[in-house]
């Protein structure tokens, strides 16, 4: 599976270890940015390019990053196709919910509330859950896309 990652400067340190530890796990990813910290990026313009591509292979993968992870799923979901679901801590079966049901294709992770070990076991789990398939998951999904 290829993985799209970016992040803006709030989640730019843990953009760079996510990207690792998916590299180290097998997975193939593109980074694309920042590739040095900025303070003052804006997230749209680095989480955008990611959502389109995502929209133009449904295959892919992508992981976003900022402080809450908020505005980048913002800006990713306004891109037909985008199913952006985020994750700044706590229950973890959001995330399987999000693939379960909504299969998510980007998964947008709130840096300022989450370590390291908490976002490797996130993105781990988000990746590793598939979507069910379910008719109704996937009627929900066309009337979510074909609105």
């Amino acid at each position: 599976m290829k993985i799209i990652i970016s992040s803006d400067h709030a989640g730019f340190e843990l953009k760079n270890g996510i990207k690792n530890f998916l590299e180290e796990a097998g997975y193939e990813v593109r980074d694309m940015g920042p590739f040095e910290y900025r303070s003052d990026d804006d997230y749209p313009e680095l989480i955008l390019p990611v959502a389109i591509e995502i929209a133009k292979n449904p295959a892919l993968r992508g992981i976003v990053i900022g402080g809450s992870g908020q505005g980048e799923a913002m800006s990713a979901n306004r891109i037909k196709g985008v199913r952006a679901t985020v994750f700044y801590g706590g229950n973890t079966d959001i995330l399987k919910i999000s693939r379960q049901h909504n299969d998510a294709n980007v998964l947008s992770l709130g840096a300022r509330f989450m370590n390291f070990d908490e976002a490797k076991e996130a993105v781990a789990l988000w990746l590793g859950t598939p979507f069910s398939g379910e008719e109704r998951h996937k009627r929900r999904i066309f009337e979510l896309d074909n609105f």
